[in-house]
């Protein structure tokens, strides 16, 4: 939790219960929906109304920007993922339609301004390369131009399917390649464990935008007409 968030210890242990019961929801498929928006709402809170009480830090400091992007950016996939859930027709229809278009343009937003931030930061990220790699800088840059590209694709549901599945399997060789490796070689460091589990739910989310992209542009078959009850 921020040093400024209300509830401290207690407001951390609140949040590992929703966490926990609502990713239990998900995960039988019982009162999913509600679960999805549950979650995305309390992402988007900690992203608007935690981080962004000190905007300025945002504004100028990578990590503060990191750290609202990160919650603001699942929060969106969460959101999308309610809208794809089922909900009937008529108006509860419409607003999945509305939760999912919310949902990728907070997802891509994001991931515009996570790939600008690879190149305003690209000598640190290139010490995070495994060492193995070669050309350390091209691949911070490389990986910073297509997430601006995915995220306007996104954004602009131009190809937005294709450039969710290409961020989903750039987030799981993320997993693979970087932090597994991390976390395999500092068992105990939370910060690993984290980053990790940061990727991994990137390459969840990124799989559910690209769903949604699918659905929100379905139409209806031919000699058929939408419903209206």
């Amino acid at each position: 939790m921020p040093p400024w968030a209300p509830g401290g210890a207690a407001g951390a242990y609140l949040v590992g219960v929703v966490l926990i019961a609502t990713a239990v929801s998900l995960g039988i498929n019982k009162k999913a929906s509600l679960a999805a928006l549950v979650i995305g709402g309390l992402f988007l809170f900690c992203a608007l109304f935690l981080q962004l009480s000190h905007v300025s830090a945002v504004i100028h400091d990578g990590v503060a920007r990191t750290r609202m992007l990160e919650p603001f950016a699942l929060g969106g996939a969460a959101i999308a993922l309610a809208g794809l859930l089922p909900a009937g027709s008529g108006a509860a229809a419409t607003a999945n339609r509305g939760l999912i278009l919310l949902g990728r343009i907070i997802f891509g937003f994001s991931m515009m301004i996570f790939g600008w931030q690879h190149f305003i930061y690209a000598a640190f990220l290139a010490t995070l390369v495994p060492a193995w790699l070669p050309a350390h800088l091209f691949w911070i840059c490389f990986t910073g131009a297509g997430m601006v590209a995915a995220g306007l694709a996104i954004t602009l549901n131009i190809v937005g399917r294709l450039a969710s599945a290409v961020l989903a399997l750039m987030f799981s060789l993320w997993v693979l390649v970087l932090h597994g490796p991390r976390v395999l070689a500092h068992p105990h460091n939370g910060d690993e464990i984290s980053s990790l589990f940061v990727a991994l739910a990137f390459c969840g989310a990124s799989l559910i935008i690209a769903s949604a992209l699918r659905t929100s542009g379905a139409m209806p078959a031919r000699g058929t007409r939408p419903s209206t009850s």
